[in-house]
Parts: structure tokens; C-alpha cells; sequence
């Protein structure tokens, strides 16, 4: 009898569990954000790539979870379009700065997760002095960005000396930027300036726009964020406004305008349900453009930029009419 309890035993199989449930228990992270791992081919059992979020896995696996996704061989007709598609215009070349427009869909440098394609790394190729530039070895010239779904206009240092001056104008919030942005809905007023505090949400990915004011006091929680806006065009369900931002905070203009109720069209983190329409996925991108750039440089003098709207979002406007 006993030896007869013991093969018993011995044939009893190994509990399994969800792939994704473990991951998010072992590095409290969410599920959705373990999808996104799995997605990026991140994630190995046993060696093996996997491709399904839902898979189970036993005690005897071997889980492995790579910082970084594994890179991409892309064939010669995926490398010219991805070539297009980040086409990066230079707009002034001097020995102290660039000032360039950075395309829609690309980083302007690479985060934690050390993606290969970021505007940094793509200009300290073409100009390799630019990687002794800097704070930061992943943001080499960069002094400023714009959103990845953003487009327009950035100044990059071509030397410590001009990455030290245009940081204190920026510390100094005397750089001039100003964006063209297209809103869902019909704004009150014509003009107006918004100054709810941002602080990370719940998502790490996105803000949350806090009250101005709580139990009639200053709200001290969050960080100060002041976006002013002038209505540039108004259509049926839109407005086009001309937007300035007197910080620079993560995400400030989109975060801002959905607090406001008249979020960005395009925006595929800061949206409202009932206002995420088909006009949204017909423009195809975030409708927010940095169109004029003013800063002074080593000479004490003026400088400023202007960039016309990518032609997806001019062609875009035009079916507005």
C-alpha cells in the first residue's frame, strides 16, 4: 500500500498557472502592460519567444523578461519607408545649435526601454560630436522635446556651451514655443489660459490634471502647469487653437485640454469616450503641431522659427470645411 501511495504521488502533475497573471504578481506591474511585453517579444519560457498572453507556464519553467525588445531585421523596402516616415528636416545649421522639425511617430530620444529610433540618436549619426553634448548619454544635444505622436519644431546644442545657455532660457521660461493644436468640441471662450497642477496618474504612461483650487485654497499638490490658448479657427464640432505653454511639463497641453473638456483630436491617451469619433481615426495622428520656435542665442540675438502644418493635418482641416 505504501509503495502504491508513493507512485501515486509521483505521478500527480505540476500546477500550472497564466503566464500573465504570474508576471504581474512577480513585478506588480498590470496585465495590460505585461500584454505589451509579450507583444514586443520581450518575454521567453523555456527559450522560446511568446506570442500568446494567456498561455500557462509550471513551476519548472524558465521565465525570462528582457528590458529591451529585441530589434527588428528590416528588409530594404520596410528600411525606405521607415527612412520617409522619419524624414528629419533641418531647418537652420550653425556651429552652436540645429533647429530641426521632428516628425510624427518619432521619439524625440530613447527612454528606459532604449529604443533605437529616437531623433538623438538619428542626428548623433549624422553628427557624431553631438554625443559629448549634453546631461545625458541617451539625449545628446537635447534640451527640450516634443511627444512622440507630436510633431515640429526643437532646437538641439551643438555644443556644451549653447546646451548650458538655452537650458537656463528654458529654466527661465523665456523660450518661446507655440503650437497649432485642433480640439473636439467648441470652446466658450476665445481666449483663455489653463492652470490645473499635473502629477502622474495611475497609468505611469499619462498626467492627471488636478484641481486649481480645493476647499477654496490653492492646491499645493501636483506640479505648477500653465497652458494659454487663442482661438486660431472655429468649424462645426472643432477648434483650432494657437497654444502657448509657459512650463514644459510631461504632456502638459494634451493633459490640460481634456481637463478642460475639449481634448486633442488624435490623442490616443487623453480622450473622451463619447468624443472619440471616426474623425479621430480619419486624421490618423495627434493634431498638435509646435508651428514657431524663439530663442536667443551665443550673440545675444533673436532667433525665430516658423514650421507650416505637416500636410496630413492641413490636408485634414480641409475636410472640416
Amino acid at each position: 500500500m505504501k509503495k502504491i501511495a508513493k507512485k501515486n504521488q509521483e505521478q500527480k502533475p505540476i500546477p500550472s498557472q497564466r503566464l500573465d497573471i504570474f508576471l504581474s504578481a512577480k513585478l506588480k506591474i498590470s496585465r495590460s502592460q505585461i500584454k505589451k511585453l509579450i507583444d514586443n517579444n520581450q518575454v521567453t519560457v523555456n527559450g522560446k519567444i511568446v506570442t500568446k498572453t494567456g498561455g500557462s507556464i509550471r513551476a519548472t519553467d524558465k521565465v525570462i523578461v528582457n528590458k529591451a525588445a529585441p530589434e527588428k531585421k528590416l528588409t530594404v523596402k520596410e528600411e525606405k519607408i521607415k527612412k520617409e516616415k522619419f524624414k528629419i528636416n533641418i531647418i537652420k545649421e550653425t556651429p552652436d545649435y540645429l533647429v530641426v522639425e521632428k516628425p510624427y511617430g518619432l521619439l524625440t530620444h530613447s527612454t528606459e526601454k532604449n529604443e533605437t529610433d529616437s531623433l538623438a540618436s538619428m542626428l548623433a549619426k549624422k553628427y557624431p560630436a553631438l554625443k559629448k553634448v549634453g546631461d545625458d548619454p541617451k539625449r545628446p544635444g537635447i534640451v527640450h522635446r516634443l511627444d512622440k505622436e507630436a510633431s515640429g519644431l526643437l532646437v538641439v546644442a551643438r555644443t556644451q556651451k549653447m546646451f548650458e545657455h538655452l537650458k537656463d532660457q528654458f529654466k527661465n521660461r523665456t523660450v518661446e514655443k507655440e503650437y497649432l493644436v485642433l480640439a473636439h468640441g467648441k470652446t466658450s471662450k476665445d481666449f483663455d489660459s489653463i492652470n490645473f497642477p499635473l502629477e502622474r496618474g495611475r497609468n505611469v504612461e499619462r498626467m492627471s490634471a488636478l484641481p486649481a483650487t480645493e476647499y477654496g485654497r490653492v492646491n499645493t499638490l501636483g506640479k505648477e502647469a500653465l497652458t494659454e490658448f487663442d482661438v486660431e479657427k472655429r468649424f462645426i464640432n472643432f477648434t483650432l487653437l494657437k497654444v502657448k505653454i509657459h512650463t514644459g511639463r510631461m504632456h502638459q497641453i494634451r493633459a490640460h485640454l481634456l481637463a478642460y473638456n475639449h481634448p486633442v483630436v488624435g490623442d490616443p491617451l487623453y480622450f473622451q469616450k463619447k468624443r472619440k469619433d471616426k474623425w479621430d481615426r480619419v486624421c490618423g495622428r495627434l493634431f498638435l503641431h509646435c508651428v514657431k520656435l524663439g530663442f536667443v542665442d551665443l550673440n545675444g540675438e533673436k532667433q525665430e522659427f516658423i514650421s507650416a502644418l505637416p500636410k496630413p493635418l492641413a490636408d485634414f482641416l480641409l475636410l472640416l470645411k
